[in-house]
């Protein structure tokens, strides 16, 4: 028999394609990893029993996760069209490399997922796997069957007694990390009301934010964040505990007409806390730490970096030669920034650093004034000579 591992989180879509590849006469492997993911690896255990799975791989991918995909990210300051903080993106390229790993360990010759046709996940999944083993063969049901919408997947699981986490009532498509949570289809679609409130995942309405300031105080080295409040934790501990004073703050939610990879727009619903608040952080610290040359190029990369990621190009020479530069730069980036948190803003509070170029003695209008005015009108006359006619 013909062997598929299959990219599953126990939803709607990978449930119905493990009934879908089995009617087409595949042993059916599942991969599933723990990214920090809405479902519980016994769930996905039982669901995988339940729908006819002949083995189910479970990984904790969280500290890889973290370590190898999440803290470049953060240094690059990569973030998609100003608002998206690529949580989804960034656990495609991983899911990816560990989909080839099993495939060889089964020695299957064929991957799956459970990627929608016009979606962009498809995209990372797909060329993460061709660069890695061009050699297997991707199956993608959701391209391949007659099921045309969620409301026709739920009808085809009822209709085979497969295990359903998805109703109509609230028909919205997650998918959740630690670093972020996307939301979308459902009454989101219509770019015209206003969300429903059982579209928020877990970041509270602002309405019902906390009514009073929170204060953080972030401490990075070498551009990573190691110190949260005075109190050195892993990094994901002080992940989670950002998403969640975070949320209740307010913090961390954006909606997006986000440019596809395919060419449409769609819109995306995000809710990434942490995220929002270490981005903040570290450019603070940047702004503080680095010359402006240095400052100016990481901004001009973001972007570049933030498409690449987001088109999936993770296991690529250019990805690496960017991470290289951009591991360089972050050497001074040392110290503590403050934040406050209120009603969905972050505001910083205080800045403070060894490697620090801000020099009070050469930015102060008042006593101490150390900058020679007198250079100012030389400088001025060399800057505007190539512009003067």
């Amino acid at each position: 028999m013909k062997k598929v591992v299959l990219a599953y989180s126990g939803g709607l879509d990978t449930t119905c394609c493990v009934k879908w590849l089995k009617d087409k006469g595949f042993d059916v492997v599942c991969f599933s990893a723990n990214l920090g993911s809405e479902f519980s690896p016994d769930d996905l255990r039982k669901k995988a029993k339940k729908s006819g799975v002949s083995k189910l791989y479970v990984k904790d991918l969280r500290k890889e996760f973290i370590d190898d995909y999440i803290v470049p990210v953060l240094k690059a300051s990569a973030i998609y069209e100003g608002k998206y903080v690529l949580s989804t993106a960034l656990g495609r390229p991983l899911i990816a490399k560990h989909l080839v790993d099993i495939a060889h360990q089964e020695k299957a010759e064929y991957v799956s997922h459970g990627c929608t046709g016009k979606g962009n996940d498809q995209v990372r999944i797909e060329l993460g796997v061709m660069t890695l083993d061009p050699g297997l063969k991707i199956i993608a049901p959701l391209r391949e069957w007659d099921l045309t919408s969620r409301e026709s997947e739920i009808a085809y699981a009822k209709k085979h007694d497969l295990p359903l986490s998805a109703t109509k009532e609230k028909i919205y498509s997650i998918d959740k990390n630690i670093w972020g949570i996307s939301v979308e289809g459902g009454t989101l679609e219509n770019l015209t009301i206003k969300p429903d409130d059982n579209s928020y995942y877990f970041v509270k309405p602002l309405q019902k934010a906390r009514d009073k300031e929170t204060f953080l105080e972030i401490e990075f080295k070498n551009g990573v964040p190691i110190s949260l409040n005075g109190k050195k934790v892993p990094l994901i501990t002080m992940i989670e505990k950002l998403n969640l004073t975070g949320a209740d703050c307010g913090v961390g939610r954006t909606d997006l007409i986000e440019d596809r990879v395919i060419g449409i727009k769609s819109r995306e619903i995000y809710e990434a806390p942490a995220a929002w608040i270490l981005h903040f952080a570290h450019r603070e610290l940047e702004h503080l730490t680095l010359d402006r040359e240095t400052l100016f190029m990481k901004y001009d990369l973001a972007s570049k970096y933030a498409w690449l990621v987001y088109r999936g190009l993770w296991f690529t020479e250019f990805k690496a030669s960017l991470d290289a530069l951009i591991e360089r730069s972050q050497g001074p980036v040392n110290g503590s920034i403050g934040l406050s948190l209120y009603k969905g803003n972050i505001t910083v509070i205080s800045r403070s650093s060894k490697n620090a170029l801000y020099k009070k003695e050469m930015a102060t209008y008042g006593e101490g004034d150390r900058f020679d005015r007198t250079l100012a009108e030389g400088f001025i006359k060399v800057l505007g000579m190539p512009y003067i006619k």
